[in-house]
């Protein structure tokens, strides 16, 4: 039977489950219409029930960012995986052990020293993990230059003589994320395009074989106008959605899926603030709207049904209180929450949030609890 939220203790994290379904849904039919595959980024949700709605089936695709991660997806039936870190030597045994339990689990490298890592594990243990070459979309991070042939077909070469599975190419254009103009947007993700491409065409021209070429952030997933050349587009946090995202305008903050419950604890009148029992540890130190035009502090405050109060945030926090106060500017009035009240927090960063929480309460349009859905952390 559905309950009310008020039955919580607090803090709480909740899951709209009509917005998640909306949003992966969304993004979905977006990438269908441009003739790609999704393959979403469970690294944000770290549930397999989400998971389930957002894979286009119970076996994936999906990729990941711990093996943590793709031990628990894999016990759950996801078959086609990609492990989305560069790999670190030490953990080939860990991908084989997963690999040799039925899941496809594929890796991700961007250096020499990498394939000749897993060229000798592939020979001294017959097991061809399938490797994708990092390629860098933008200076972000991580990655080979998309012009370097040379590293590529090195690299290429390497993991082929040795019996590993040269699989194809993989990119992440994080420089998306400081992005907010849709222009701007859409000539990343076409830039993120032709560098899968290019990087592609290099090692298909010296016979290497090159089956995927994948792209993707969720900025650039939305944004994308032209896929040719594309096998799939990775994307994660579009499913639950945050205050950042909602900042590049890859979201809009009514899409938002995912809040931290909490409870007002105390009131500094003088000073305008209502303290709740909400701070860092409930909501995470991420402050990644500080650096966009609009300042959420830790988090938009809403009443219980998910409505925004206007320009109320979460403007500071202890590990264990927030601070709620109006947004610098504004000049309208606190509302009126007596103790015991209950508030919903849109977080900045989903992904650091849920990172503070080993379950979703699932909510259904009326604002009822309806479900538990677990989440696992770790590494």
């Amino acid at each position: 039977m559905p309950e009310p939220l008020d039955t919580l203790q607090t803090p709480s994290l909740l899951l709209d489950e009509a917005r998640l379904r909306a949003n992966a849904e969304r993004m979905r039919a977006h990438l269908a219409g441009l003739g790609v595959r999704l393959r979403p980024h469970l690294k944000t949700a770290k549930s397999l029930e989400v998971g389930r709605i957002a894979m286009a089936s119970p076996e994936g695709p999906a990729i990941v960012s711990t093996l943590r991660e793709a031990e628990y997806f894999a016990e759950g039936g996801v078959r086609d995986m990609i492990y989305g870190v560069g790999i670190a030597p030490a953990k080939l045994p860990r991908v084989a052990a997963i690999r040799a339990g039925g899941t496809d689990l594929a890796i991700i490298l961007d250096s020499l020293e990498q394939a000749q890592a897993v060229a000798a594990h592939a020979r001294s243990t017959g097991d061809a993990i399938p490797v994708l070459i990092e390629v860098d979309a933008d200076g972000h991070r991580s990655g080979v230059a998309p012009h370097d042939g040379d590293t590529l077909v090195a690299i290429g070469r390497t993991l082929v003589a040795g019996g590993a599975e040269l699989r194809g190419v993989l990119l992440h254009a994080g420089d998306s994320y400081a992005l907010r103009d849709p222009e701007a947007l859409a000539a990343a993700a076409e830039n993120e395009r032709v560098a899968a491409v290019t990087a592609a065409d290099a090692l298909r021209a010296v016979g290497l074989p090159c089956p995927m070429v994948s792209v993707g952030s969720t900025p650039t997933a939305r944004f994308a106008r032209d896929l040719t050349g594309i096998t799939e587009v990775r994307a994660g946090v579009y499913m639950l959605g945050d205050l950042f995202q909602a900042g590049v305008g890859s979201v809009a903050v009514e899409d938002i899926a995912v809040s931290v419950l909490a409870a007002v604890i105390g009131h500094q009148r003088a000073k305008g603030w209502i303290i709740v029992d909400a701070g860092w540890m409930a909501m995470s130190r991420d402050r990644g709207t500080a650096r966009q035009a609009v300042d959420q502090g830790y988090g938009i405050v809403c009443d219980t049904a998910g409505r925004p109060y206007p320009d109320l945030i979460v403007a500071d926090a202890n590990q264990e209180h927030g601070i709620v106060a109006l947004r610098k500017g504004a000049r309208g009035t606190l509302p009126d929450l007596p103790i015991g009240a209950q508030i919903r927090i849109l977080p900045n960063h989903a992904c650091a949030t849920g990172a503070q929480y080993d379950r979703y309460h699932v909510i259904d349009r009326e604002n009822r609890v309806t479900a538990v859905w677990p989440r696992i952390n770790g590494w």
